[in-house]
């Protein structure tokens, strides 16, 4: 969820001009996103995610599909293929959510992760899916 978080700052905010907080990124450890730091919650998480969701909607909002951004690698297409990008990103984190519930793996905090979690982030995405069916 944390690094979902992070991809809807870099997919929408940075690629199309919008504000973000600082993401938890690490030059030195090319998956700190995707841990949980001992002194982070899953209220914590859940509530990142929440505000980088909240500021994503804010930038799509205002942008026509065909709208093209820039991403931090290469031009990053419209925003047409970013929201379908999205489904496609939440959808596979949602499953591994529902994985560590199955067979929790060595960074897993146990009992911090609930399965409503990847319940909660796949509804969090039906606007998503929504605004998209309109390609």
């Amino acid at each position: 969820m944390k690094h979902l978080a992070a991809v809807e700052y870099g997919w929408f905010c940075e690629t199309f001009g919008g504000q973000a907080e600082p993401l938890p990124f690490d030059p030195d450890d090319e998956n700190a996103e995707l841990r949980v730091l001992p002194h982070e919650t899953t209220a914590d998480i859940v509530q990142f995610y929440g505000r980088a969701r909240a500021a994503a909607d804010r930038v799509s909002d205002g942008l026509d599909l065909d709208d093209v951004g820039k991403a931090w690698f290469r031009e990053a297409g419209s925003l047409r293929w970013v929201l379908i990008h999205l489904i496609e990103e939440t959808a596979r984190h949602a499953g591994y959510v529902l994985a560590e519930q199955v067979t929790p793996g060595p960074d897993s905090p146990e009992g911090d992760y609930p399965a409503e979690i990847a319940a909660w982030l796949l509804a969090r995405r039906a606007t998503t899916v929504r605004r998209a069916a309109r390609c």
